[in-house]
């Protein structure tokens, strides 16, 4: 139950910054997914606004640890590493 509960957290997590990016790219642009996807890969941006749809996963973190669900809470964690590898590189 415990390996279930982690990775349902990485993938929580995971979910959870991609859509914080998509919020932040609809809210905070006028053009559409792709353009914008487009236009910051070529300004080299992706990896600032994953780790602002990232913020989003703290507060989750702090909602699983609240409801005793710490196996999740920490793949949400991991998950924060994963998504900070990937941004080094994006």
């Amino acid at each position: 139950m415990e390996k279930k509960d982690f990775f349902i957290g990485i993938i929580l997590g995971i979910f959870v910054a991609l859509t914080g990016s998509f919020l932040f790219l609809k809210i905070g642009t006028n053009l559409n997914i792709e353009t914008a996807l487009k236009e910051l890969k070529l300004n080299g941006y992706i990896g600032k606004v994953l780790t602002l749809g990232a913020l989003f996963n703290v507060g989750i973190v702090f909602l699983l640890f609240k409801k005793n669900k710490d196996m999740m809470a920490k793949g949400v964690i991991f998950s924060i590493f994963i998504l900070t590898i990937l941004t080094l590189f994006a």
